[in-house]
Formats: structure tokens, C-alpha cells, sequence
């Protein structure tokens, strides 16, 4: 179990959205139990430039189901991201869909020696989906998110729009020209021979 959800089941608050209590499950192995439920998004559900605006609706799906070694839960989460396209910076906005399953171990359980996950445990009866459903959230955003696939971005120079305007374009030299351009313009020298020459 990792530290963060070490801390996090510490200190679960039943009132919590994310906090599920399973008491109505019972723990006979084959119980099962579905509800569905709307949630608000947890904070910095995301990354910088793509995610759930905090307090945002999460809407739920939710299958929990008892088994030897604990809870197993199902899920799918419904919601919105916005943020904005890394290319030309406009807003993005989309709805997503995410799976989500964790099993739940009931405190004291036994690990088996072959078995290297560490499992969440139930406190109590009560466990927490926030941790899973950050998880999920997160790995099925694009780290660098695009309004569309062919976006063409910013110009690098004036920073316009390049999908507002295709041909849109600056005449500039390549610096590793600049030299071989001096020696195909006339100096100031040789004009002046030319002139004195021709009088």
C-alpha cells in the first residue's frame, strides 16, 4: 500500500463522497451490491494544462462485491475535462469514460506469500475510491492535449492563429545564409569603384 494511501485510510471521513460503506454488503463471499451515485470532483483531478475542474459532477456506476479477501469494486466514471490545446491554447473541453476495479482487503487479511500487490484495505467498513478513481482519471488523459489532431498551432514569430489563416507565413532569412547572401550583394566599395570607372 503506498504511503499516500496509507495516510488517506488514517483518516476516512464517512461523509466523504468518495467514501463508500459497505455494511449493507455484508461479508458473505457472493453478496453483491450496485448503486450509482454523482460525486464531486476531488481537487487537482488531472494535469496543468487537462483535468476536472474541482467540484465538477463525477457521475458513478458502482458494483461492489464481497469476496474471501476483502471487497472487490467496479466501477465507471462519467465526467467532463477542460483545460486547453498545447498547440494554439485554445479551450478544450470533452467528456470522458473511465473503468475503474480495486479490491479491498478486510483488515487483518493474510497476503498471500506468492502475492506481491499491496492491497487498500476497508476501515471498518468503510473504503475510499479516490485514490482509484485519481488514478484512472489521470492515466486516461492526453499529457499533451490538441483541439484536434491537425491543429496547426501558433505562428512561432507573431503568434497568430495558423488555423485562422493557412497561408499565413514571414519572409525571414535562414542565419546560416547570411554570410554566403554578403558575398552575392554588392559592397559599398565596388559600387563605388564602378562609379569611378564609368566617370
Amino acid at each position: 500500500m503506498t504511503d499516500e494511501r496509507r495516510r488517506t485510510s488514517a483518516r476516512l471521513d464517512p461523509r466523504s463522497p468518495l467514501v463508500l460503506d459497505t455494511r449493507e454488503l455484508g461479508r458473505r463471499p457472493g453478496s453483491m451490491r450496485t448503486l450509482t451515485r454523482s460525486v464531486p470532483a476531488p481537487q487537482d483531478l488531472g494535469f496543468d494544462v487537462l483535468g476536472v475542474q474541482e467540484g465538477a459532477p463525477i457521475h458513478l456506476d458502482l458494483r461492489l462485491e464481497s469476496v474471501m479477501e476483502g471487497v472487490l469494486v467496479s466501477a465507471t466514471a462519467h465526467t467532463t475535462v477542460t483545460g486547453e490545446c498545447v498547440r494554439c491554447l485554445d479551450p478544450i473541453q470533452r467528456s470522458i469514460e473511465v473503468e475503474l476495479q480495486e479490491l479491498y482487503a478486510y483488515p487483518g487479511h493474510e497476503r498471500d506469500d506468492d502475492d506481491e500487490t499491496e492491497l487498500p484495505e476497508l476501515v471498518g467498513d468503510l473504503l475510499d475510491l479516490e485514490p482509484v478513481l485519481r488514478d484512472a482519471v489521470v492515466l486516461a488523459l492526453p499529457f499533451q492535449p490538441v483541439c484536434r489532431d491537425d491543429c496547426p498551432g501558433l505562428c512561432p514569430d507573431c503568434g497568430a492563429r495558423l488555423a485562422d489563416d493557412p497561408g499565413h507565413a514571414h519572409e525571414s532569412a535562414d542565419p546560416r545564409w547570411a554570410a554566403l547572401q554578403g558575398l552575392l550583394e554588392p559592397s559599398s566599395t565596388d559600387t563605388s569603384s564602378t562609379q569611378t570607372e564609368e566617370n
